[in-house]
């Protein structure tokens, strides 16, 4: 988070009330969403309410022990992160503080209250490679040169978005600080490697477009039925224990983004503790390098200051914006927005503010459009073309899809993987419920999955939805009279859906081969099925009994085709034994 200097200091302001993380100060000189320092610990704070000569402030740390009396400094900036060179690789709590630089300074893993630590190393040094040369004409976000901030990704550094911009008249290369200037122009503006920008303000784009890629999870049941685009917007809800992490993880993982944002919000401790230990461990599949080169963790738990949370996912669309505009594809991961929903609660509830369903605010809606939104596939000033994608969890009291953080979220994304606790209990895995999960983005990006993996996949998929659909309708059937009640037909499409939940939907995050199916295994997986099923009914038409149908030797083979490395043999000979074996019963 961006410091101020002795001189950015306005006049002092004095407590006059203090009500949890809210406190009311008088005779200060802010403006709204300024940060101010509270207290003789100057603990950081954010000013959220003027009203005549009272401020109220948001302070991101514990207030026991601040009282009336004690002085509050304005810094006269809103609050901004630190952009630049060395972001990846690092954990960063709620309000961008390195949390390893702070273990260090503290020499202990429990922070002081009031500690500070810049968001980026001003001290190291980076290898600048201009991309300019003198007499170039630069403009606000062009790229003017490189550093290799890790071996996985090359930072671009930017003209800053506030830049008139000019002509560049002095350029260097080299080893340089993030706040050491590498380009001059000619309006006398020096540009370095380090930007600021405030967290609750978009940066700018040039315009902003329909996506048409889908961003490859390598999850089955997501790329297979629930497709997201890049650029786009999903929805994780589901109650406790449901896989709403582990989604998410495989997602940061294995998704074909360039850079991954990484945000608890909220979470258990021993939740994030995990996920701080594992990430530094795991290989990026896509380069053989550590998968922290390409990834930024923000760890705010639930524990943590509440006001700190709520202003966490800013922190983490703000840095994922600032790789967009270098043209890469960020995936944004925020985990969970119902605990940041709740912080805006409690801060809500202490200002006194009309409350909304359930006590939350009555923005609540407002708010989370403003995040959601900052989502999309974007054409950037500086020509090169980027993308955030966001994928918000939702943790629903008791597993309540109509509470209003999952209503409202569901009002403003597009894509909706609806968590189930009775396939969790079930160990069904991934519990997203195919029944109650949709994607609007099937369309725009139907043409891209038949031009990239098979001409048929909308076909397969529909044909595979509507077996699911029509399993769903007779399963009501099934628990009145029995299975062996239904006719032949119906008992047959059953079993073609249970392969295709137990063979396709199904997937373990923790086999070395099934982690990762690619969308052309995906589509080969769900064609075998349907090979199966065609072949049945045809024979189911010759007169065949389900019986002698269902207990084909190669049919066990089905359950076996995630777990296969040479998986387009194996799928070839299986769909031609099916093949055979079927039609030798008629």
């Amino acid at each position: 988070m961006s410091q101020a200097t002795d001189t950015d200091v306005r006049e002092d302001g004095v407590i006059e009330s203090v009500s949890g993380p809210v406190v009311t100060a008088t005779d200060l000189d802010a403006r709204m969403n300024d940060v101010v320092y509270v207290g003789n610990e100057g603990l950081m704070g954010e000013v959220i309410e003027i009203e005549g000569n009272e401020t109220t402030i948001q302070v991101y740390e514990e207030t026991s022990g601040i009282s009336p009396g004690q002085p509050v400094e304005s810094t006269g900036a809103p609050l901004s992160v630190d952009l630049g060179p060395g972001m990846l690789d690092t954990i960063y709590d709620g309000v961008q503080r390195p949390l390893d630089v702070l273990e260090e300074q503290m020499n202990s893993a429990f922070l002081d209250r009031g500690v500070d630590a810049p968001g980026i190393d001003l001290e190291e040094t980076w290898e600048f490679t201009p991309e300019v040369e003198e007499g170039d004409e630069v403009e606000a976000g062009d790229i003017v040169g490189t550093v290799p901030e890790t071996p996985s990704i090359d930072h671009k550094v930017m003209v800053p978005p506030d830049s008139e911009g000019g002509e560049v008249v002095g350029v260097e290369s080299g080893e340089f600080t993030v706040e050491e200037t590498v380009v001059e122009l000619d309006t006398g503006e020096e540009i370095a490697m380090r930007q600021e920008w405030p967290v609750r303000e978009a940066r700018p784009a040039a315009e902003k477009q329909t996506p048409t890629t889908p961003l490859v999870s390598g999850q089955r049941i997501l790329d297979g039925l629930f497709p997201l685009a890049k650029g786009g917007a999903a929805a994780i809800p589901g109650p406790f224990g449901s896989g709403k992490t582990v989604t998410q993880q495989q997602l940061a993982k294995w998704a074909d983004a360039d850079i991954v944002i990484y945000v608890g919000c909220g979470e258990r401790g021993n939740e994030m503790t995990e996920v701080i230990d594992d990430f530094p461990e795991l290989e990026d599949p896509t380069t053989g390098n550590a998968l922290m080169d390409r990834t930024c963790l923000i760890a705010n738990t639930s524990n943590m200051p509440v006001a700190a949370r709520e202003s966490c996912v800013y922190t983490g669309i703000t840095i994922a914006e600032y790789f967009r505009d270098m043209g890469y594809d960020v995936a944004l991961m925020a985990d969970s927005t119902s605990r940041w929903a709740e912080a805006m609660r409690e801060i809500s509830a202490r200002l006194e503010e009309m409350p909304g369903e359930e006590g939350y605010p009555a923005y609540l809606a407002a708010r989370l459009s403003e995040f959601y939104e900052r989502s999309g596939y974007f054409r950037n000033t500086n020509g090169t073309e980027g993308s955030v994608s966001v994928i918000g969890a939702v943790s629903p009291p008791g597993g309540d899809f109509s509470e209003p953080v999952t209503q409202n979220t569901l009002r403003i994304v597009k894509t909706f993987w609806a968590l189930d606790a009775d396939l969790a209990e079930r160990r069904h895995f991934p519990a997203i419920n195919w029944n109650e999960s949709y994607s609007l983005y099937r369309d725009q990006l139907d043409p891209w999955f038949e031009e990239n993996v098979d001409e048929d996949w909308s076909a397969t998929r529909q044909w595979a939805i509507d077996t699911l659909d029509e399993e769903d309708e007779l399963q009501e059937i099934v628990q009145l009279v029995g299975k062996d009640a239904l006719p032949e037909d119906q008992q047959l499409t059953l079993e073609v859906a249970r392969y295709l939940r137990e063979a396709w939907l199904q997937q373990d995050a923790f086999h070395d081969v099934d982690t990762y199916c690619e969308p052309a295994k995906t589509y080969g997986i769900v064609s075998a099925i349907k090979t199966f099923n065609d072949e049945a009914f045809d024979a189911l038409d010759a007169g065949v009994p389900v019986e002698e149908i269902t207990s084909i030797e190669a049919l066990p083979r089905l359950n076996r085709i995630a777990v296969q490395d040479e998986w387009e043999a194996y799928i070839e000979e299986l769909e031609a034994e099916i093949t055979e074996q079927a039609r030798e019963l008629y």
